[in-house]
């Protein structure tokens, strides 16, 4: 465990994508020009005011754990540990936005009596993780730019934040199991942040609960269940912390982390989700490039709509777009109506809706439309109608075509 690195690739990738999506480096520039109110001192508000600070002369040996913990992990930026009395079994960290400010550590007082001190070391550990991992201060820069709820971020985007704040969830898990060195703590006290129940009182023996953990994850790793929380479900963070502590190397860690943040990546639990991503993009290849121009907005209403089925569409359509595009798209299209008929109507409405996305309805476009829904076994009328409600429900002309 010592000898590997703590970080994953993938969340670090993701990081750098959602800071340049959010135009990070502008962004920051602007509020540190523009000196608004700041949240450092809104927490060390709340936090001086309403919770105990943990100093030797007063928390001696709660003191000596976070530090040694902290110690451990070579974490040398100045921090502040607090304890809030609050039943909820949990933790934060804030990281300073000032640099040589202290950041804050706060221990909710239900985890004091109800954690061991190994326990205890992970969780401290696992709060300073996020502060080495600087996941907390991209955290800040999108808590701004979307501030709480905010309804017009991309779905996208979403998802992607979603995926990484679960990802910085487990590298925080590895600094936790850093700190601590006992595998078993760290599993025991991720169960008792989930149950909010002492383990040890009530029996539970912790090969049960290993057994237990492993047959949850037998569940999500064969698409049957989905993590959609801000923090990843158990089974998937205890075998990560397991892979972590076991691993012989770098790669056999990566290996073992693949099926894990596949399991992440999920966005639904439809067996037709797969072949809709497969015909959103295939399909809207085929109806955006019939006139032999796929324009911006054409794009763009093809990504919209792989956006709600994979966290990464572009990358998914630069995939179909490399296979053969129509047997794909006939074969999809095949599958999906053997499985459920009626997808008929929002398949058809999906070719409509890329023929209006240009706001330019051309009459190659308007003969593909009934070309593919003649196939789908509609009537003429029938496509006329679907048609026609589109339009009207949605279709502005260019701005530039009445000028």
């Amino acid at each position: 465990m010592r000898h590997l690195d703590p970080s994953i690739a993938f969340e670090k990738q993701l990081g750098k994508q959602i800071y340049k999506a959010l135009q990070g480096s502008v962004v920051e520039k602007i509020l540190a020009s523009a000196k608004l109110s700041s949240s450092d001192d809104y927490w060390r508000n709340i936090m001086e005011g309403h919770s105990l600070k943990i100093e030797e002369s007063l928390l001696k040996d709660l003191y000596v754990l976070c530090t040694s913990v902290q110690e451990k992990l070579g974490f040398k930026e100045p921090v502040d540990y607090y304890v809030t009395g609050d039943a909820s079994v949990n933790a934060f960290s804030v990281s300073a936005e000032q640099e040589g400010k202290p950041h804050i550590v706060n221990i909710n007082s239900s985890l004091i009596g109800l954690m061991s001190e190994s326990e205890l070391r992970f969780v401290v550990g696992h709060e300073l993780g996020h502060l080495i991992n600087r996941d907390t201060a991209l955290k800040r820069l999108i808590h701004f730019v979307f501030p709480q709820n905010c309804s017009n971020i991309p779905l996208t985007l979403q998802f992607k934040i979603r995926l990484h704040d679960q990802l910085a969830e487990l590298v925080a898990d590895r600094y936790g199991l850093m700190a601590t060195e006992d595998e078993d703590a760290c599993i025991t006290a991720l169960y008792k942040l989930a149950s909010g129940l002492d383990l040890g009182k009530m029996n539970v023996a912790m090969d049960v609960l290993v057994q237990q953990n492993n047959k949850r994850l037998d569940y999500f790793l064969h698409d049957k269940g989905t993590s959609q929380a801000s923090h990843p479900v158990n089974p998937v963070r205890v075998q990560a912390l397991h892979l972590f502590a076991n691993a012989a190397g770098e790669k056999a860690l990566e290996d073992g982390m693949k099926p894990l943040i596949e399991i992440l990546t999920k966005l639904g639990n439809s067996p037709l989700d797969e072949k809709m991503a497969v015909f959103f993009a295939a399909g809207g290849l085929i109806a955006a490039g019939v006139d032999e121009d796929i324009n911006a907005k054409e794009l763009e209403q093809i990504l919209d709509s792989l956006s709600a089925l994979t966290i990464f569409p572009r990358a998914f359509l630069e995939d179909i777009a490399g296979q053969d595009v129509g047997k794909v798209f006939t074969e999809t299209s095949t599958a999906i109506l053997e499985s459920d008929p009626g997808m008929r109507v929002p398949m058809l409405q999906y070719f409509i809706a890329i023929a209006l996305a240009d706001r330019e309805i051309s009459q190659k476009e308007v003969s593909l439309v009934y070309d593919y829904g003649k196939n789908l076994g509609f009537t003429e009328k029938e496509i006329s109608t679907h048609f026609a409600a589109m339009i009207q429900r949605g279709f502005v002309p260019e701005l530039e075509a009445i000028s």
